[in-house]
């Protein structure tokens, strides 16, 4: 039987890639210069640091363009909130991996409710979805692609 999986993953060296272009350009921009404003991170979590907000709002573009230049879409990244003292601003963003349970559940709905002769199931953090049709298949990428799911979707593991 004919079958897909649906899943949401980053690729790690690319990401690698962005953060380090990201680096490289906030030590050159005349605007940074002489602040302590950096990025740091820790796998998936990337972490702002500057003096104010709106340097960390300026940082949030240089690294989302970073990403979108390398091919990572933005939408797998979620900005947490800003935490501010004195000296210092933080501001941890998520690359978000993996597909959650509440979103495996509003996949497996959206198939189910499509009518199409196949059947989706949540395995782990990625959904499988299987059919006698390679057509019906196709049909259910096309439209999980134009879902508004507010998470990136890739489809692997394809099989006739």
């Amino acid at each position: 039987m004919p079958s897909f999986d649906a899943v949401s993953e980053v690729d790690k060296h690319e990401l690698t890639n962005a953060y380090d272009q990201a680096v490289r350009e906030l030590g050159t921009r005349f605007d940074f210069k002489g602040t302590k404003a950096r990025f740091e991170r820790t796998d998936n979590v990337i972490t702002l640091v500057a003096e104010s907000e709106f340097q960390l709002r300026q940082m949030l573009e240089i690294l989302q363009g970073k990403c979108a230049k390398r091919g990572i879409d933005i939408d797998c990244m979620e900005a947490g909130e800003v935490s501010s003292n004195v000296a210092e601003s933080r501001q941890p963003i998520t690359v978000r991996e993996g597909i959650d349970k509440d979103l495996a559940r509003r996949i497996v709905k959206l198939v189910k409710d499509s009518k199409l002769k196949v059947q989706a199931q949540m395995q782990q953090d990625q959904v499988r979805v299987t059919g006698k049709s390679r057509d019906d298949l196709q049909q259910v990428i096309a439209m999980l692609k134009q879902a508004e799911l507010g998470y990136p979707l890739q489809f692997t593991n394809f099989r006739d």
